[in-house]
C-alpha cells in the first residue's frame, strides 16, 4: 500500500483521502484551518455526504487516516501528493490557479525523491505543466487524475467509478498512480495531461447540454400540451441517448457544472474557437430560472394581501448541504427582486445556519425549522429541491394553513393527482 498526502480537506479532498484510506492506503489530508483539522481528527465530518463520515471514522480507528495542518508536514514522507485545492473562477470565466501554485511552492522542498505529484483538482488545459514548472523538481512527475464526483453519492462515485482518467506523459508515474486503483473494479484511462484535463470539462458539459436541453423541450411541451415524463421516458428508452440526466427542474447548478461549462468556452476562446454550442446552454439555464421564478410570482393571486412564498429547498441538489451555485437560490434571488417575501426550509440549512448569508450576502430570505413554518400564511408553496421528504407533505395541513391554493412543484416530485384532490392549484415542469 502507498503513501499519500491530500492537499485541501474541501470535498474533493476529504473524499479522496477517506476512500483512499478504506481502500488500505497511509493518508495524510493537510489543511490551512487549524479548526477544522481539529475537528476532523475528532471524526466530525463538516459537510453532508453519504458515507463519508463512515469513512473517515474508520480511517482515524485504523490508523490509515491523519489530518494534520500545512501542506508540507503532509507530504514531507509520502509517495504521493494529491493537490485539491480550489480553483474559483474569475469573472472571465477562466480559473483562478493561485490556490494551485500556492500548494505546489509549499511543498516543492520537502517532496521525496521520485515521488508523482496530481492534480485531483479541476483544472485548465495545461495546469500539470504549471504545477511543473512551480515545482521546479525534475525527479518528480506531475500526473492530471480528474474527480467525477457527484455531491450526494460521492462515496460511492469514487470507490464504483465510470471511469479512472490518468493524464501523465511519464509512463513510469502513470501505472504507479494506476496501482492506487488497484483494488476498484473500473476501466482505467492512461491518456497524456491535456486530454485527461479536456475529458472532465467535456464530460461536465456535455452533462449540463443534457440538461438545458431537457429543459427546453419542458418549456416545448407545455406550450403544446406534450407531458414531458411521457416525452423523456420515451426518449431515454434509446441505448444512444439514455434516461440520465433528462429530468426537468428549476435550472442546473452545483459547484462544478456552471464552473466547468463556462471555463471551456473561456479555453475555447482563448484557443481561438467561438464555442457557441456552451453559450447557448448557458444561456437557455438562465432563461429556465427567469422562467420558474416567474411561475412562483404568477401564481400569486393579486387579490391576496400577503404575498408571502413558502420555499422548499435551498441546496442545489437532494442529498448535500451545499448552497453553492444553487438553481433554489437563483430562483429565490428573481423572487424576492419581484417584491415577494420568502420563508424557507431545507432539511440540510438549520436556522441559525450563517452558509447562506456567507455565499448569498444579498439574499433576504427567512430560513425556518419545518415546511409547515414556511407555509403558515403563504400565498404559494414552491419545491426547489427534490428532498425526498417534500414527497410526504400533509396536504390536508396545508390547506389549512395556507391562504393561497397553489402550488408551484420545480422538480416534477410530487403525483399532481395528490393536491389537487386536496383543492390545490398544481403546476409542476412540462406538465
Amino acid at each position: 500500500m502507498a503513501s499519500i498526502a491530500i492537499i485541501g480537506t474541501g470535498y474533493v479532498g476529504l473524499t479522496t483521502g477517506a476512500c483512499f484510506s478504506h481502500l488500505g492506503h497511509d493518508v495524510i489530508c493537510a489543511d490551512i484551518d487549524e479548526a477544522k483539522v481539529a475537528r476532523l481528527q475528532a471524526g466530525d465530518v463538516p459537510i453532508v455526504e453519504k458515507g463519508l463520515d463512515r469513512l473517515v471514522d474508520e480511517g482515524i480507528r485504523s490508523g490509515k487516516l491523519h489530518f494534520v495542518v500545512g501542506a508540507e508536514s503532509a507530504s514531507k514522507e509520502a509517495e504521493f501528493h494529491y493537490l485539491c485545492v480550489p480553483t474559483p473562477q474569475g469573472d472571465d470565466g477562466a480559473a483562478d490557479l493561485s490556490y494551485l501554485e500556492t500548494a505546489a511552492s509549499q511543498i516543492s522542498h520537502v517532496l521525496p525523491n521520485n515521488s508523482v505529484v496530481v492534480n485531483k483538482s479541476t483544472v485548465p488545459v495545461g495546469s500539470t505543466r504549471v504545477v511543473a514548472r512551480v515545482l521546479g523538481r525534475s525527479d518528480v512527475a506531475v500526473v492530471s487524475n480528474p474527480e467525477f464526483l457527484r455531491e450526494g453519492t460521492a462515496v460511492a462515485d469514487f470507490l464504483q467509478p465510470d471511469r479512472v482518467v490518468i493524464g501523465s506523459r511519464d509512463q513510469e508515474a502513470a501505472i504507479r498512480v494506476a496501482a492506487l486503483y488497484s483494488r476498484i473494479a473500473a476501466p482505467i484511462m492512461v491518456t497524456d495531461p491535456v486530454s485527461a484535463e479536456t475529458i472532465k470539462y467535456a464530460s461536465n458539459a456535455f452533462l449540463a447540454s443534457k440538461l438545458s436541453f431537457v429543459n427546453a423541450i419542458a418549456t416545448l411541451c407545455e406550450a403544446v400540451g406534450a407531458d414531458v415524463n411521457d416525452v423523456v421516458l420515451g426518449m431515454g428508452y434509446d441505448s444512444r441517448i439514455g434516461r440520465e440526466f433528462l429530468r426537468p427542474g428549476p435550472g442546473w447548478g452545483g459547484s462544478c457544472f456552471p464552473k466547468d461549462t463556462r471555463a471551456l468556452a473561456k479555453i475555447a476562446q482563448d484557443a481561438g474557437y467561438d464555442f457557441r454550442f456552451l453559450n447557448e446552454v448557458l444561456q437557455v439555464n438562465a432563461d429556465q430560472f427567469d422562467r420558474t421564478a416567474q411561475k412562483i410570482i404568477d401564481s400569486v393571486d393579486p387579490g391576496l394581501a400577503d404575498n408571502h412564498i413558502a420555499a422548499l429547498g435551498l441546496t442545489f441538489k437532494a442529498g448535500t448541504d451545499d448552497l453553492r451555485d444553487s438553481p433554489a437560490v437563483e430562483v429565490l434571488e428573481r423572487v424576492v427582486g419581484a417584491g415577494m417575501q420568502v420563508k424557507a426550509y431545507d432539511p440540510a440549512v438549520l436556522v441559525d445556519d450563517n452558509r447562506l448569508a456567507i455565499v448569498h450576502p444579498d439574499l433576504d430570505i427567512e430560513v425556518v425549522s419545518d415546511p409547515y413554518a414556511a407555509a403558515e400564511g403563504a400565498a404559494s408553496l414552491v419545491i426547489l429541491t427534490e428532498w425526498d421528504e417534500f414527497t410526504w407533505l400533509d396536504f390536508d395541513k396545508l390547506r389549512e394553513i395556507m391562504i393561497g391554493k397553489n402550488i408551484v412543484d420545480a422538480r416534477n416530485l410530487l403525483d399532481p393527482s395528490i393536491p389537487r384532490r386536496r383543492g390545490f392549484n398544481y403546476r409542476g415542469v412540462g406538465r
